[in-house]
């Protein structure tokens, strides 16, 4: 994949960033400090405990340095906007998922060169070796994610009823642009395209199921009202794939460390929808509860 592919998807990315600020207000930042338990937990599910998961998966199945790295790539850009559609299909809390989306992703642009530099010294070999220039990635992740989502927070604030009008139109662009550069990935890949697809099938399904466990364990654990339990187990184990595969395209300039998102992006609608049909089951025999 191109360079130019890179910058297509990094800018459908921004696209998909600004729709996300659009549905945001200060409100889903102050809820924080409102209902500080319920966030804190999501975060230690996302930002520490995902990335530790990854890891052990990545290491247990054996996989190539390729497919290691992709997995802690993937790992390291928790969030996105299909994190609050699932969790609003399986009648999650959906501020909080959108609060813990705004909030992690706020907190990539630090997380991910630590989780990605990581990865690159844990993985490759000597003579596979990539400096990262960690100064340049955050300046990407800032252009990339908290330009566009402060934007659109200022254009909701501004003009709110424009915001609500350019919000399905945002989502169905970015989505348009997103699915054509995943075609364009898998026809660059194509001559191994199927052979990682088998190496990183099972790794990723794994990575995603455990997520959405531990976060669904940490709901219970810590008894939170099962609605804000379901959205910590979604936003747990649905990462942002379209995130992972901008920074191997256009920051790593590697396709090969894309081919994990790619892939988890066509087997994540698996276990979303079973994950909403479960939630809804879940939060239909839930009890009233309290949260603090």
């Amino acid at each position: 994949m191109t360079s130019t592919a890179g910058i297509i998807l990094a800018i459908s990315l921004m696209i998909i960033m600004f729709g996300l600020g659009l549905s945001l207000t200060s409100k889903d930042f102050k809820r924080i400090f409102l209902y500080p338990k319920a966030i804190l937990i999501g975060l230690t599910s996302q930002i520490i405990l995902l990335p530790i998961i990854a890891y052990v998966v990545a290491t247990y199945f054996n996989v190539s340095p390729i497919i290691a790295v992709g997995i802690m790539l993937l790992a390291a850009c928790p969030g996105g906007a299909t994190s609050n559609l699932v969790t609003f299909l399986a009648k999650g809390d959906l501020a909080l998922s959108i609060s813990l989306t705004a909030f992690a992703s706020m907190l990539s642009f630090i997380t991910i060169p630590l989780i990605l530099q990581f990865a690159l010294n844990t993985f490759l070999n000597d003579n596979q070796v990539i400096t990262l220039d960690t100064f340049s990635i955050i300046k990407q992740m800032f252009a990339i994610i908290i330009i566009p989502v402060s934007l659109g927070m200022i254009v909701n604030a501004k003009a709110t009823k424009f915001a609500r009008s350019m919000d399905k139109a945002v989502k169905i662009a970015s989505t348009v642009i997103f699915v054509l550069v995943m075609i364009g990935l898998v026809y660059t890949l194509r001559a191994v395209f199927f052979d990682y697809l088998k190496q990183a099938g099972l790794p990723v399904m794994v990575l995603n199921i455990a997520t959405m466990i531990i976060g669904l364990l940490l709901g219970l654990a810590f008894r939170l009202p099962k609605s804000q339990t379901v959205s910590i187990s979604i936003e747990s184990g649905i990462q942002n794939g379209t995130l992972a595969i901008t920074i191997a395209t256009l920051t790593l300039n590697n396709a090969e460390f894309a081919v994990v998102p790619a892939v988890y992006g066509l087997l994540m609608y698996i276990t979303a929808t079973i994950a909403v049909v479960l939630g809804r089951h879940f939060i239909a025999n839930a009890k009233p509860a309290t949260s603090d």
